[in-house]
């Protein structure tokens, strides 16, 4: 069955095509009653018309949409996180936000010409050649992986060495002195991971704790269980373990669970994000809360500017990451 039409409205409200378009794209200065306008409204509504996106495109030379590039990492509960508050805050600015994450081989300029966005946010770098596509398509830019340039701008971000400074300087403060790191198995966080175990490393040094015994952890019980035993058979013995991400962290204290020792009792245990899971595991999990919300709302607030393109760019939001201390650290 064909879709509605703008011209189904316009003989189901007596006016022209013209006319429909005028009074639902909002078009100013043209002298059409408000009566005109109720009942062109109440015949879109009654027939379910809506007007095509891509029409509205080709009108107007720009679309609603954002269009937000994921790179290919594993999406938890971080990303998701950070993806609903920066649809929520563009939402209230009357943008739409399409999000792109970079698997499989179809290209990027495949979808940013179909789609002719408004401005692009890359959590991740660009291929050269579609970056500078996107800046002479006059595309706005908004990354928080490249450096500033024409029809780019950056947003800061806090580097993720100071996640690790922060669980080290948490465990250390309640006496820990012989610190493990797990790490996780997945290759696609290893950008992450560089600078996070950079961070712990750092930390140690100033601090003049031994270099940390470091172990990846897989998400099951057993790899966590061969860690722990490893950890705990150095000299001298492990009793503190920075982990990953709050994901590592519970793999860590399961594998404690299933060795019949408990955290911090035996190791103390930090993880890194505060996923709701982290409040429900026993014991409940110490851990690095990154203040997702208000990083997505620098994030829209970057994109706004950006679009304006004379605003300058609103300032990060502070020190965007924190130790929620519970009973695991």
């Amino acid at each position: 069955m064909p879709g509605v039409t703008s011209a189904d409205v316009a003989r189901e409200s007596g006016v022209s095509r013209t006319t429909v378009s005028y009074v639902l794209n909002g078009k100013e200065g043209v002298a059409i009653s408000p009566a005109t306008r109720q009942r062109v409204r109440e015949a879109a509504v009654r027939l379910g018309y809506a007007p095509s996106a891509a029409a509205r495109t080709l009108r107007s030379g720009r679309s609603d949409l954002v269009l937000c590039v994921l790179p290919n990492w594993p999406i938890g509960p971080v990303i998701e996180t950070l993806v609903d508050h920066l649809e929520d805050e563009l939402a209230e600015r009357g943008l739409s936000v399409l999000v792109h994450h970079g698997r499989g081989p179809r290209p990027l300029a495949e979808l940013w010409r179909a789609v002719t966005p408004r401005a692009v946010v890359a959590l991740g770098p660009f291929a050269p050649d579609d970056e500078l596509a996107m800046r002479q398509a006059g595309i706005q830019i908004v990354s928080t992986a490249t450096e500033d340039g024409p029809g780019r701008r950056r947003v800061s971000t806090v580097p993720q060495g100071h996640i690790g400074r922060l669980q080290v300087r948490h465990l250390a403060a309640a006496g820990h002195s012989r610190l493990a790191y797990a790490a996780p198995t997945d290759p696609r966080l290893v950008d992450f991971l560089e600078g996070r175990l950079a961070g712990v490393r750092n930390e140690c040094a100033d601090l003049g704790l031994p270099e940390p015994v470091v172990a990846e952890v897989d998400l099951e019980v057993t790899s966590a269980v061969h860690a722990l035993q490893e950890w705990r058979d150095a000299t001298p013995a492990v009793t503190a373990v920075c982990a990953y991400n709050d994901e590592v962290a519970l793999a860590v204290l399961a594998g404690l669970h299933a060795l019949g020792l408990r955290a911090p009792h035996d190791v103390a245990v930090i993880g890194v994000d505060d996923i709701p899971a982290a409040r429900l595991a026993v014991p409940a999990l110490t851990t690095v809360t990154q203040a997702i919300e208000a990083q997505a709302r620098h994030l829209a607030a970057s994109v706004l500017a950006a679009l304006d393109q004379e605003a300058p760019l609103p300032p990060p939001p502070g020190d965007a990451h924190d130790v929620v201390v519970r009973d695991s650290a």
